[in-house]
């Protein structure tokens, strides 16, 4: 069996990470193409030629772009949902549908204590005060998360690692998850209430 000329053509229809694009393009017999933000009939000529089609959540892949894709074999989704494909269509034309749901896990439940910090020391109240050239100190107390409790809705990846971290904050951790049994959340250290009973 004789080497394969022809190159194998990604399309990049959504921002991803330079680093993420450099692996691409590092791997020997791969052609990168980044067409960031197309219109729907745009995209329906740039997958024509595609081998494969990498996406986030801005670009919806209907049926008629899974048509179009006459060389699509894989359709990767960089995130969590894959609610932007038609994962019929792709079923039907054997193209596999894959995605990465751990990908910004951490980086979400940063973000979420980010905004807990924010808003237990009314960072953004004293910003906007600051801005106007006021220093009003005494306004803007804060709260201590230590021995504070926070009530999570939903323990799936993101939660759990909210949960965990807060609790390294010294704070107690209640959580609403029909799904999540007893015995996990005795060993997430997490005490499981009513939804109400969060609010």
């Amino acid at each position: 069996m004789g080497e394969i000329d022809a190159l194998a053509k990604i399309l990049v229809t959504d921002s991803l990470a330079p680093q993420g694009l450099e692996i691409l393009s590092s791997a020997k017999g791969i052609e990168v193409v980044e067409a960031v933000g197309l219109a729907p009939g745009d995209l329906l000529e740039a997958v024509a030629d595609a081998d494969a089609l990498i996406i986030r959540s801005g670009t919806k892949v209907t049926a008629d772009v899974i048509e179009a894709g006459d060389r699509l074999s894989v359709i990767g989704r960089a995130g969590t949902g894959v609610d932007n494909v038609d994962l019929g269509a792709a079923t039907a034309r054997g193209i596999v549908v894959m995605n990465t749901p751990g990908g910004n896990t951490v980086t979400t439940a940063e973000h979420a204590l980010a905004l807990l910090i924010s808003l237990a020391r009314h960072i953004p109240e004293a910003t906007a005060s600051m801005k106007a050239g006021k220093w009003e100190k005494k306004s803007f107390v804060g709260m201590e998360l230590n021995n504070r409790t926070l009530g999570v809705i939903g323990l799936g990846n993101v939660g759990r690692i909210v949960a965990r971290k807060a609790q390294g904050w010294g704070m107690k951790v209640i959580a609403h998850d029909p799904f999540l049994s007893e015995a996990m959340a005795a060993k997430l250290d997490v005490e499981l209430v009513a939804l109400d009973d969060l609010y």
